[in-house]
């Protein structure tokens, strides 16, 4: 990957604003998609070579001031601005222990892993790279990519049996996507966060469509739409809590409206899960 992170960042939220949304006047026909290098430091202040700088990498420690105009031109919002000042914060101590063994020895706390054990709903542990640390039965009746030692972004973006479960899976794919950027922060050169994004972008056209994009979301919960060939349709709330004492770890529970016709199908799918273990 390249070591310049910032410049891609600030190239791809360039290319991505409108110059109407910017506030700018458009005659003629524009060669360059979005706005243009000059544009962006007229409205942010700042002088065009100095911009030119930051984008090509030459500059690599930008004010909070100049990261706050930036991100005001693109229309950054409190995620994304946090994102690019995390980019070009030089201080960041980036780890130095390579995910994919990382991913081997992180543990999961005792407690969490009896909580799995007891709840009755589909929940399962995931890391900062989307890898599943664990999960219980239901969980991984639910989906396939719910299951301890998948990666869930490998899953949802190159397995066809997961796609299925999920009917609006084109519009959820981005928000994935987004949310992983957030997650991984400026450990976009870890190893095997290189591995998994390569393998990912020569493996689907969808996935390096949106990552090209370098758009960022935070780690909330939400609604999410899921079909299971036993069960039929499902709409689910989906939290994501953070687990104390762990880097980054997630806890991620899914339930239905109590008394719904999802609740009733998750009950149904609890029951089948509790017969073939």
């Amino acid at each position: 990957m390249s070591d310049n992170t910032l410049g891609e960042y600030l190239r791809a939220r360039r290319e991505l604003v409108r110059p109407e949304d910017a506030g700018l006047r458009v005659t003629g026909v524009r060669r360059t998609p979005g706005l243009r290098r000059e544009e962006v430091a007229t409205l942010a202040g700042i002088s065009a070579d100095y911009y030119l700088r930051l984008e090509q990498g030459r500059d690599r420690n930008p004010s909070a001031q100049v990261l706050d105009a930036i991100a005001r031109v693109f229309g950054l919002d409190a995620t994304a601005s946090a994102y690019l000042r995390t980019l070009a914060d030089t201080s960041v101590t980036r780890r130095r222990t390579p995910r994919s063994q990382s991913a081997r020895t992180e543990r999961v706390p005792s407690g969490t892993l009896q909580l799995l054990d007891v709840v009755a709903l589909p929940a399962f542990v995931e890391n900062r790279a989307f890898d599943v640390l664990a999960a219980n039965a239901l969980a991984t009746a639910l989906a396939p990519g719910m299951r301890a030692g998948e990666n869930r972004l490998r899953t949802m973006f190159l397995s066809r049996a997961d796609q299925e479960r999920y009917p609006d899976w084109e519009h959820q794919m981005g928000g994935m996507v987004a949310s992983f950027r957030s997650s991984i922060g400026a450990d976009v050169d870890d190893p095997a966060i290189t591995t998994l994004v390569g393998e990912l972008s020569l493996g689907s056209e969808d996935f390096r469509r949106l990552w090209a994009r370098h758009d960022v979301r935070p780690l909330g919960g939400g609604t999410v739409r899921m079909w299971h060939p036993e069960v039929g349709d499902l709409e689910l709330r989906r939290e994501k809590l953070g687990i104390g004492g762990t880097d980054g770890q997630l806890l991620v529970v899914h339930h239905a409206e109590p008394g719904s016709p999802s609740a009733r199908a998750l009950t149904l799918l609890g029951s089948l899960a509790a017969t073939t273990v």
